[in-house]
């Protein structure tokens, strides 16, 4: 008898648990709190390779055949009230580095987006392209139902966040850190003004190797600070890269008209590894400090998002994620930020993430909730001013960026 290798019975055994959840929780009453399921995505631990930041509320009734979305998530209306958005974004490509192929992913932003009635993004008007790793175009991964989500989540997140803006979606060979990494290069090499990624690792010593991935002038690099609570992710931590952390953000009688705390889920902390910038000023941390700035990320807060990517063993078991949904994570907050660089337009004389720490009047300061333990300190709780789960505070316009 061939004995299938222990990881590939983890990996499988993984997706298993995840489509049963799905299956379990798909006709559920709405109530809180949710249940809130990692995506499959999330589910690799292995080193060498990265987990995606996703997080979604399994409880909420999932119809693919519904014509609108659920109430109970942000829409770009939202997103755009919440962070003073203005229009704009013309003439910037953001870029969205993910594993693995979304055979769906044209199709599915182009729902959401009339959903909200916002322009077509396709590639035959030249607002999408989607591209290997290589940049090559028609030449893909193999189709993957748990990281399409997370590729849904981001491309309508550019939507929600500048809808003026252009989409290049790249797409790794696998969730492997070389092959992502290379994707990054690929984005920066066709011209992205802003690129996000919304994965991440725990910490190695060999990662500052792999700094200069994301060492490209002129071009603002997100990365997602990770879902996990207390602790450092790379590439959030990388010196070259806007980390962002999350919020839990809700409707409010102030003159705002939102309240936001900080996300439990969301990574921060002192690196192990990666030096201080220059920029970075905060005392309780001599390396690098994660978060830099954040936005929503609590799914139980989460935004809305259409995917109908169904393949493999969530397929043969007949429980997929299809359709409309609310979803979470540090992979949300990632491309909203990414696109509040480009609405902002001058990515090109942005020094990596130095921008926003010069310019913090044009930031909402975070200033409540924790996300686990430190002894208190800013490291792991919002505060007046930088802390570790929000950073400096989340957008208030473009100022920032």
């Amino acid at each position: 008898m061939v004995r299938a290798p222990l990881r590939t019975l983890s990996v499988v055994a993984c997706v298993v648990a995840f489509a049963l959840a799905l299956a379990s929780s798909a006709n559920a009453t709405v109530t809180r709190p949710h249940t809130v399921i990692p995506g499959a995505c999330a589910l690799d631990l292995r080193a060498g390779f990265s987990h995606c930041q996703l997080k979604l509320l399994g409880n909420l009734k999932r119809d693919p055949l519904a014509a609108a979305a659920p109430a109970g998530g942000y829409g770009p209306a939202d997103i755009q009230s919440a962070y003073k958005l203005p229009a704009g974004g013309t003439g910037q490509t953001v870029a969205i580095v993910d594993a693995y192929d979304d055979k769906t992913a044209e199709a599915d932003l182009n729902t959401y987006r009339s959903t909200y009635g916002l322009p077509a993004c396709t590639t035959a008007n030249g607002c999408f392209k989607k591209v290997n790793q290589n940049g090559v175009q028609g030449s893909y991964p193999a189709n993957n139902q748990g990281w399409a989500l997370e590729i849904s989540l981001d491309i309508d997140m550019v939507s929600a966040a500048c809808p003026s803006c252009h989409i290049l979606l790249v797409e790794a060979t696998n969730n492997s850190n070389a092959n992502l990494y290379t994707a990054v290069d690929t984005a920066a090499r066709l011209g992205a003004n802003a690129i996000s990624n919304s994965y991440g690792a725990a910490e190695s010593s060999s990662d500052p190797a792999s700094n200069v991935h994301f060492n490209h002038p002129g071009t603002a690099i997100t990365v997602s600070s990770g879902d996990g609570g207390y602790g450092v992710e790379y590439p959030a931590a990388s010196p070259y890269v806007t980390a962002v952390g999350g919020t839990t953000l809700n409707h409010a009688s102030n003159a705002r008209g939102w309240t936001e705390s900080a996300w439990s889920g969301a990574g921060s902390g002192c690196s192990a590894y990666e030096p201080k910038q220059s920029w970075q000023t905060d005392s309780g941390c001599a390396r690098r400090t994660v978060a830099d700035v954040s936005a929503v990320a609590d799914p139980n807060t989460g935004v809305n998002v259409y995917d109908s990517n169904c393949s493999g063993l969530a397929s043969l078991l007949g429980q997929c994620f299809k359709g409309w949904g609310v979803v979470g994570g540090t992979s949300a907050s990632a491309p909203i930020i990414a696109s509040v660089y480009a609405l902002a337009g001058n990515a090109g004389s942005v020094t990596y993430g130095s921008y926003p720490y010069s310019h913090t009047a044009s930031l909402f300061d975070v200033t409540s909730g924790s996300n686990g333990s430190c002894g208190g300190s800013y490291l792991c709780t919002a505060r007046a001013g930088y802390d570790g789960p929000t950073g400096l505070g989340t957008p208030n316009g473009t100022g920032g960026f």
